[in-house]
């Protein structure tokens, strides 16, 4: 094989290498290549995703609110409770006493 055979059989080896590389490229491109259709769907998933996140986000900071206005009645209600019970302890510990004055006037 002289000279000339040798850089036509170089050419010819490099440019079918080549062929095959850009065949490969385009095969590649084409089976991974997304539809118009495709994006927007994803568009559209991703913007219900945002949304629904948004939503959930409100609903937990309803949540946190309602929890602690609940909280604040709950502290409430207990602080009138403690002051009832204690009004009604000394009113029957004055009915007693009074019952005990009313049964010694009485009997004496």
């Amino acid at each position: 094989m002289n000279r000339t055979e040798f850089i036509i059989a170089t050419a010819i080896i490099l440019f079918v290498a080549f062929c095959m590389g850009w065949f490969a490229n385009w095969l590649v491109h084409r089976f991974i290549r997304v539809n118009q259709s495709d994006v927007g769907e994803l568009e559209r998933l991703a913007q219900e995703l945002h949304e629904a996140e948004e939503t959930r986000d409100q609903a937990i900071t309803y949540l946190q609110q309602r929890e602690a206005e609940l909280t604040n009645q709950l502290a409430q209600s207990e602080a009138e409770l403690a002051a009832t019970m204690d009004g009604l302890r000394e009113a029957r510990y004055e009915a007693e006493q009074l019952r005990t004055h009313l049964e010694r006037v009485t009997s004496g």
